[in-house]
């Protein structure tokens, strides 16, 4: 429950018990039932209101030579009774005459009393009228703060505006979101649930059920069976009771501790209202030369309408050491104590401060709550759940449920590359591009940078490769240069046969280029690289397959074609080839050169550094250009493959090209279908595999017979084999 004077009851302990447990069957036997009620109802407030004016008749200092007297009238829950009530204090102890007082010596000046809104309307409209001072000790209503409809009432209670925000607070930290309320069915409860209803909602928290209750129901047995059901078969744990005196004490056959408590917090309410009287007596005393007296006999009168100026301006400490202002104007907002109900094994119940509630302090420093204090009242001795829904652990987010409040929801994990690490987070929170969540997606881990480096087993072995092949092409030129005046190098034609060897040198070195980290240059060279180098050996393959067919028709009688057999027309033919695929790349590195790029998305732990080619029209371009070259060459082979074999390299040709389409053919497909450093590992197994099969299928064969089978490469054996 919430308090706003921790210490409300202490002083009045000492006087009298505060505690209901007193009242047993065997003594309230004979007892009228209406007066049953009346004691039921006000016999706490009747004990402070008493306890006061004996304490303040007992201090010399406060009202010397003055003694307080009062007269106590019963209040009833409907307007006639308060009106006779009221009328019969006005007229005096015989009967009820408007404008007619029968009582001389005793006038009282001040009335304390209204425990309730209803109350204080009925009793003040009619109190006005002789401009009486009331001084209401009931919750605070901003009906009865208005100074035009009520300027003769005062407040002793705060104002509670903050109370709803109080109240929310608690829940929320308690992470409570699913709430039963109940509270008086009059205009104050109205406001309070209004209120509370709005600022619940701004924080999620849903009314899981609410009761109005007021005094006329408390005699409905047929209301109480349904207010009992709906607390018991509602889910809501949690329960906030709002409500005046009469109200609560309805819900008393619920035992619920919190109304005893409440009456003697009312008491104390009593009990100051008692010394604001006091204390405005003493001012007028202390100016009473200012001030018009009727002096009786020993008896002093003063006019009540004296007293408004001095209320008003009055303020002093009340015994818990906080300020009262009774001033409507300057009623600030009061902070709210947290108290603990705590039933002992002895059957002792105490009201112990375990927190407190600032309202003018910072949000997130407004609720102070101890939570090693609180005594909870479950089985469990634990904190008790009071949610629509189970708690939403970190890595899951919530769902909402269709036709159902918003505290109500599922719990679905957080998507891929989303995290949160916090319970009941309305939305998952992306990761970083540099980072990755973890397994249990509540946190975020920074991704590694991976490219196909060198140390990598599969760069290493790429590499390895690489460097044998480009070793090995190397052994095929110096065996071709060092036996370049044999009848099997000049009959293919030398100088290309070079020009072929060492493009396919560079193809298998240019595929280091792609392994290590990118950097501007290596993504600026590796394509065009690989483009003009693979082009270059395509190119001259080309010009073999056109030097064996003109070979061919060279031999006829009267061939014009022996004009084109020379050196320079087959070198003009890769030149040319070449030329254009260089123009392509100029074109390609002008317009949208290749650049190092970061990729984030492909690998979920990595951050793979690749190159990005900048235009791929560009580089399927480049692609399409070789492809175009490579089965001109494949057809013209495919062609000519019977020719007499002292000048054919058709058949080596023909089986070269069609590995070398293989090979490319099959790369499109599976480098799209590739991501990451795989692309980079697919392109190089493709540079190395068409490569190799040019260098085995065209020249093995040579090195075989040069090497191994002398005998065949003399100019006699290449007759024979033209006369067969």
């Amino acid at each position: 429950m919430l308090g706003s004077e921790v210490g409300a009851c202490r002083q009045l302990l000492k006087w009298f018990k505060c505690d209901n447990s007193e009242w047993k069957e065997d003594e309230i036997n004979g007892i009228a039932p209406d007066a049953l009620r009346w004691f039921l109802r006000h016999y706490y407030q009747v004990l402070a209101f008493m306890f006061a004016i004996e304490e303040i008749n007992r201090n010399p200092n406060l009202l010397p030579n003055v003694s307080l007297g009062f007269h106590i009238y019963n209040a009833y829950q409907n307007d006639e009774r308060t009106l006779e009530s009221s009328l019969m204090w006005l007229s005096g102890q015989g009967q009820t005459i408007p404008n007619y007082s029968c009582e001389r010596q005793r006038k009282s000046v001040v009335v304390i009393g209204g425990a309730t809104s209803e109350l204080t309307f009925s009793m003040g409209t009619l109190l006005e009228l002789y401009k009486l001072p009331q001084i209401s000790y009931g919750l605070f209503d901003p009906l009865i703060s208005d100074p035009l409809q009520f300027p003769s009432v005062y407040q002793m209670a705060p104002s509670d505006t903050s109370l709803r925000l109080a109240m929310v607070r608690l829940m929320l930290h308690f992470q409570w979101n699913w709430v039963g309320v109940i509270a008086s069915d009059d205009s104050r409860g109205e406001k309070f649930l209004r209120d509370l209803q709005e600022e619940m909602a701004r924080n999620d928290v849903c009314v899981a059920f609410m009761e109005k209750i007021t005094t006329r129901k408390s005699s409905n047995k047929e209301f109480y069976q349904y207010f009992v059901l709906s607390i018991a078969f509602s889910e809501a744990n949690v329960i906030v009771i709002y409500g005046d005196t009469n109200s609560l004490l309805s819900l008393a056959f619920v035992e619920n501790p919190v109304v005893p408590k409440t009456l003697c917090l009312t008491s104390y309410t009593v009990y100051t209202a008692v010394y604001a009287v006091a204390w405005a007596l003493h001012e007028i005393f202390l100016v009473r030369s200012e001030m018009e007296f009727n002096i009786d006999g020993d008896n002093r009168t003063i006019p009540p309408r004296k007293l408004h100026s001095f209320l008003k301006n009055l303020q002093f400490n009340n015994s818990a050491g906080k300020l009262v202002v009774l001033d409507k104007k300057r009623n600030s907002v009061t902070n709210y104590d947290v108290l603990n109900y705590v039933t002992f094994s002895n059957d002792t119940e105490v009201l112990i401060k375990v927190g407190e509630f600032i309202p003018q302090a910072p949000l997130g420093q407004d609720l102070i709550i101890q939570e090693h204090a609180i005594t909870w009242s479950t089985r469990n001795k634990k904190l008790p759940q009071s949610r629509c829904s189970k708690v939403c652990g970190p890595g899951f987010q919530k769902k909402a449920q269709e036709g159902r409040p918003v505290c109500c929801f599922s719990c679905d994990p957080c998507p891929d590359r989303h995290i949160s690490n916090q319970t009941d987070a309305d939305q998952c929170v992306k990761c970083p591009e540099d980072q990755y969540p973890n397994q249990e997606r509540n946190q975020c881990l920074p991704k590694m940078m991976t490219f196909l480096e060198y140390d990598d087993p599969m760069g290493m072995a790429l590499a390895s490769i690489a460097a044998c092949l480009s070793l090995l092409t190397a052994l095929v030129l110096w065996v071709f240069v060092r036996y370049k005046n044999t009848p099997i190098v000049r009959a293919n034609n030398r100088d290309l046969s070079y020009i072929l060897l060492i493009s396919l040198f560079f193809c298998f070195l240019c595929s280091l280029l792609f392994i290590g980290r990118p950097t501007a240059a290596h993504c600026l060279l590796r394509q065009t690289t690989f483009g003009v180098m693979f082009t270059v050996a395509v190119s001259t393959i080309l010009a073999k397959t056109i030097i064996v067919v003109l070979a061919f028709r060279a031999t006829r009688p009267g061939s014009r074609s022996r004009k084109w057999m020379g050196s320079r027309a087959p070198i003009s033919v890769v030149l040319f080839c070449t030329l254009i695929q260089v123009m392509l790349c100029a074109i390609w590195l002008l317009l949208s050169p290749p650049f190092p790029e970061a990729d984030t998305h492909t690998d979920r732990e990595h951050i793979i550094l690749g190159c990005n080619e900048g235009s791929l029209i560009a580089f399927y371009f480049v692609l399409s250009y070789m492809g175009v070259l490579a089965l001109a060459s494949f057809t013209v082979a495919f062609f000519v493959r019977n020719l007499p074999d002292a000048f054919n390299e058709a058949k080596f040709i023909t089986f070269s090209m069609l590995v070398f389409c293989s090979v490319w053919i099959t790369f499109l497909p599976t480098y799209q279908s590739t991501k990451g450093k795989m692309m980079i590992v697919v392109e190089i197994f493709s540079i190395l595999s068409s490569s190799t099969g040019l260098l085995a299928c065209i020249f093995i064969p040579k090195c075989y017979v040069i090497l191994l089978q002398p005998h065949r490469n003399i100019k006699n054996s290449l007759k024979n084999n033209v006369k067969a």
